[in-house]
């Protein structure tokens, strides 16, 4: 008995009678067919799915033959042999029709349609709740357990995007926005709560531009090529060599860009020098360390230090005495016995390295010696005129703007590598996430449950040591932008003044602390993203190392505030317009 197939449905010849196609205009071709009844009352599964079949399925192979090869005008004749010879394949499935491909994702694409309209209808009854919830006087009364009940489940859904398939930047403004609510609700008065709204506004803003601005200017820079100044001069191959240079190019890298951008550019050069191998994401996880601990000794190389710098808490010249020797050791340490490892002792890679041929964008030297310059001078931008880092930042932006408006005038096939293209391809959702976290805990700080919490470590906790210490830990597993912040609204100058012991172990145990695990800091999770790593392989290959050089960093700061040691007096002869 003859055949004919229909998507993967195999119809029986009988069923398919006076199968012809016609030519119509535009060159498209239509389908005539008649059915037997016997089919159409054939198995269920068929019947359901036969409109959607012949209808398409028939059609599209009909115009594919009309359009082949062949220029003949005559239409295309099916014969019997033909159809013979269209054998189906095994198949556990019914043998008169099984699911094609596009049945089969129509199919999905109604049942998600479902699971959707389920997600909506749970998202607005949770809505409503709330809703109803703070209309209640038990939110007045008991304000406090509301926000902190409050925040823990959103920073839950921060927590467990991945889980819950909610983007932690539309959780963080959700979670913001709710808590400011709340805290309008339980402040004495309405106006009270929108002037703290308005003072913490002003504060966070400030970290949103500056992120804004110096996100980019290294987009920019990237976009000329310009890092391919760093990366083209890396030429070792011997496997420990490498290992140190990749460490401290990253190091210095990360103390002017930010630890992701320097993290991105790192891998990405990696993948160019080692071929995939279990020595290549050692590597990796040596960026992450340097990425960390070059971010933490510079007031611009990571958000945390960014965050205390701007409102006061530490300046530049101090920071940098103070931390890079610290910082430094918590790198070496790391490279010193990763080198002693079986995987990188006579196991990387010696042969020549197979680097693609991506050339520098015209006048790239000039946009990277203009945005690198751009970034340092924000710092002399404040000592000079006052004013706060993100009018520096700002005034960076706008110069490296009309130069490369002027530079690639007229050059419409460079449009990418204008400010206009850049603004498109930075970390918006980052931002945002910062500007939710912030107004979170801001709101938390307004209703005074962070001075409660201070109080509640001072008490119990005194040794202002191990509080930083904690917070480093703490910051390997919850994010360290939110941990600052609160740790700000903590404790405030008058508690522990510029420059003390206290706020520099916070940004260096903030910022180094969340190597240790691949969770804790935006460039582990850009590692893990690009080079496909898992949470344990990281726990077990680097966490320990990372760990070490956390520790090592702590007892050389104590130990050299305690011996009153600091970096060589040179560096403190700079002029003073880099103290502030």
């Amino acid at each position: 008995m003859s055949s004919f197939s229909v998507g993967t449905c195999l119809f029986p010849s009988q069923h398919l009678q006076n199968l012809t196609v016609q030519p119509l205009a535009h060159g498209i071709r239509t389908v005539n067919y008649t059915i037997s009844t016997r089919l159409l009352f054939g198995p269920s599964s068929c019947r359901t799915r036969l409109p959607r079949l012949l209808g398409d399925n028939v059609l599209a192979r009909a115009e594919k033959k009309a359009r082949g090869p062949t220029s003949s005008s005559q239409p295309p004749q099916i014969t019997e042999s033909q159809s013979e010879d269209r054998t189906p394949e095994p198949s556990t499935h019914d043998p008169l029709c099984s699911l094609d491909k596009t049945s089969s994702q129509d199919f999905e694409g109604r049942n998600q349609s479902k699971t959707d309209l389920l997600k909506a209808l749970a998202i607005f009854a949770a809505a409503a709740t709330g809703v109803v919830a703070i209309n209640q006087s038990w939110v007045a009364d008991n304000q406090d357990l509301a926000m902190v009940l409050l925040f823990g489940i959103g920073y839950a859904g921060i927590i467990f995007e991945e889980s819950l398939a909610f983007n932690k930047s539309g959780v963080g403004l959700l979670m913001a926005v709710s808590l400011w609510v709340i805290r309008s609700i339980g402040a004495p008065s309405t106006d009270i709560a929108i002037s703290e709204l308005t003072h913490a506004s002003a504060e966070v803003s400030e970290i949103v531009f500056f992120l804004l601005g110096a996100m980019t200017i290294v987009e920019i820079v990237d976009a000329h090529q310009g890092f391919k100044l760093v990366t083209d001069n890396i030429t070792t191959r011997k496997p420990r060599l490498l290992l140190w240079v990749i460490g401290f190019v990253t190091f210095f890298l990360s103390s002017v860009l930010d630890n992701l951008t320097s993290t991105i550019v790192m891998v990405s050069l990696l993948r160019k020098l080692v071929p995939p191998s279990e020595y290549r994401k050692i590597l990796g996880g040596v960026v992450v360390i340097a990425a960390n601990a070059g971010g933490a000794w510079t007031p611009i190389g990571d958000v945390t230090t960014t965050m205390l710098w701007i409102h006061g808490h530490i300046s530049t010249l101090p920071t940098i005495k103070g931390l890079f020797v610290p910082s430094a050791i918590s790198l070496a340490l790391p490279l010193a016995l990763l080198s002693l490892t079986s995987e990188v002792n006579g196991k990387g890679c010696d042969s020549p390295s197979a680097l693609t041929s991506e050339q520098m964008a015209p006048r790239g030297r000039l946009v990277l010696s203009v945005g690198i310059g751009a970034l340092v001078f924000v710092p002399i931008f404040k000592a000079l005129t006052g004013l706060p880092p993100y009018m520096g930042m700002l005034l960076g932006l706008g110069v490296l703007w009309i130069l490369t408006d002027a530079i690639h005038y007229g050059e419409s096939e460079r449009q990418m590598l204008k400010v206009p293209q850049a603004l498109s391809r930075i970390d918006t959702q980052g931002a945002l996430f910062f500007l939710g976290i912030l107004l979170s805990v801001s709101s938390l700080e307004a209703a005074g449950i962070l001075r409660e919490i201070a109080n509640y470590l001072d008490a119990h906790v005194p040794n202002v040591e191990l509080i930083a210490s904690a917070i480093g830990i703490i910051s390997a597993v919850i994010d360290n932008v939110p941990l600052v912040a609160a740790t700000m609204g903590m404790y405030d100058l008058s508690s522990f003044p510029q420059d003390s012991e206290f706020w520099q172990m916070v940004a260096f145990c903030a910022g180094t602390g969340g190597s240790m695990l691949v969770i804790g800091s935006a460039a582990g999770v850009a590692f893990m993203g690009m080079e496909k790593v898992d949470f344990f392989w990281y726990l077990r290959k680097i966490s320990g190392f990372a760990f070490a050089g956390y520790a090592a960093g702590i007892a050389a700061y104590l130990a050299a505030n305690n011996l009153h040691i600091s970096l060589p007096t040179t560096l403190a002869d700079v002029p003073s317009l880099l103290g502030s």
